[in-house]
């Protein structure tokens, strides 16, 4: 039995990665969501758009610095024993495994489905046709899973392909869009009206567009999952994730733009970008528009399944968390980690079954533990890079390196920022609408305490090792000989 990954990638499929997963279907709809906050105001938009962007390439070049520096399994599980410990590395793995990946790739799962019955003329919102949604969901699941662990090379060519095809309708939406806009005049009108407007969206509206931005841009972290596949990890990881967030933020603000000077603000607000689309192309555009977001889905579901069947074998590799002998076991003919992945697969069943059940029944079955898990581990994930960063400053400081320092000061803020932006989303008005109403919800809360529960759990398969490995021990006198 081979007991390393083998190094099966290059740059270019690091870079499809990180833009790939990212990309998903809500680039196309969240331009709607940030009009709406900003009351139209397009150059507020735009400032929301850059913000997001701006707190996830902050992030994305600091743990661009890390992977320099270490290379082991899987990226930010590397980074996490490398700045704080074993056991922090072993809490990250087992976040990552049980509900951060698998939490987002099941509402994938889902989206797909949504979109591809939606394409054929399918209302995945009736009542009848919930049951195939969820039916055709769990096919994209196991389909994803497969394609990963029996077909590697494959899985990675998919994700090229899929990152390459969604470029497409961004692209042409943001050259076609702003010239057609400023023919048209609709682009002038935007922006002579922002001019004008009197800002009434103020901070809590811009603050409210940052959030519907930056969730479409999360996802970059799983890119690093791939670190120990990598041809020349250390040179092409930091360039795929530096490169890649950049080419994101460029691609969305002028996506956005084109997109506004399809279509006046207020018509975009009640019908969203497919009436850019339709203004543009004609009526035709709708269901091409609804193709490429499949293709797009596909590519996403894709990249995040394959970060998923590697997240515990992670830990297992460690000699750590549940059966280590078992999920750390990589397969002779395909060099897979595919007890790793079964795990994955079933862990992403639960969370499908928990985000149908919770977010689209008109009554949620787990009543006031219903929460949306597609964007609230988002907190926990960056509440969990600050003591990374945390040690990264200690460590350069330590160095006397503190221009080295100055990137995880920019990532702590910025972390801080998302996890403030979730709060306000998901916490803080949710909660006064509730009140409002004469209810209670505080889906921040539940959340945290399913959260708490599954960590608690983690902890009972925590396994403390006696001894160190003379891998182990390489590994930990490289990391030192770093700084």
């Amino acid at each position: 039995m081979e007991n390393k990954l083998q190094k099966r990638y290059g740059l270019f499929t690091a870079i499809c990665m990180v833009v790939g997963i990212v990309i998903g279907s809500g680039v196309f709809f969240k331009g709607q969501n940030v009009l709406a906050h900003t009351n139209g105001n397009v150059m507020l938009g735009v400032l929301a758009w850059a913000i997001g962007g701006a707190v996830m390439v902050i992030c994305a070049y600091t743990f661009a610095k890390l992977s320099t520096k270490f290379v082991k399994v899987n990226g930010i599980v590397d980074y996490s024993e490398a700045m704080v410990g074993k056991k922090y590395a072993y809490a990250m793995g087992w976040f990552v495994s049980t509900i951060y990946y698998p939490a987002m790739t099941s509402v994938l799962g889902w989206v797909s489905a949504r979109y591809t019955l939606e394409l054929f003329g399918v209302n995945p919102g009736d009542a009848a046709t919930s049951a195939l949604t969820l039916t055709l969901g769990a096919f994209y699941l196991i389909l994803a899973y497969a394609l990963n662990i029996l077909a590697p090379k494959i899985a990675g060519k998919f994700q090229v392909g899929t990152t390459v095809i969604k470029m497409v309708p961004l692209i042409l939406m943001a050259v076609v869009g702003i010239i057609y806009g400023l023919v048209k005049g609709n682009t002038q009108d935007a922006f002579t009206n922002s001019f004008n407007s009197d800002s009434s969206a103020g901070f809590i509206g811009v603050l409210g567009a940052v959030c519907a931005a930056a969730f479409a841009y999360e996802g970059w972290i799983i890119a690093t999952t791939i670190n120990a596949e990598l041809k020349e990890p250390k040179k092409h990881l930091p360039i795929a994730l530096v490169f890649g967030t950049i080419i994101i933020v460029i691609v969305y603000i002028v996506y956005f733009l084109g997109v506004t000077g399809g279509a006046d603000v207020n018509t975009l607000i009640t019908q969203g970008s497919t009436a850019a689309f339709t203004n543009i192309f004609g009526k035709i555009a709708g269901k091409i528009l609804i193709a490429f977001i499949v293709v797009s889905c596909w590519g996403t579901l894709n990249g995040l399944m394959l970060a998923c069947t590697r997240a515990i074998y992670s830990v297992s590799v460690r000699k750590n968390g549940p059966k280590p002998e078992v999920f750390g076991e990589l397969s002779k003919s395909t060099n897979m980690p595919t007890n790793s992945g079964v795990f994955a697969l079933v862990v992403c069943g639960f969370w499908f079954f928990y985000f149908f059940a919770a977010n689209l029944n008109s009554k949620p079955l787990f009543g006031v533990f219903s929460f949306d898990s597609s964007e609230l581990p988002i907190i926990t994930i960056y509440g969990m890079y600050l003591p990374i960063f945390i040690m990264f400053i200690i460590k350069e400081v330590k160095a006397k390196n503190i221009k080295g320092a100055i990137a995880p000061v920019l990532a702590i803020i910025a972390s801080v920022f998302m996890m403030f932006a979730a709060v306000y989303a998901h916490g803080v008005k949710p909660y006064q609408d509730a009140k409002a109403a004469g209810e209670f919800s505080c889906p921040i809360l539940f959340y945290l305490i399913v959260f708490v529960v599954i960590m608690a759990i983690g902890i009972i398969f925590y396994r403390k090792q006696n001894g160190v490995s003379a891998e182990e021990k390489a590994y930990a006198e490289e990391s030192e000989t770093e700084f």
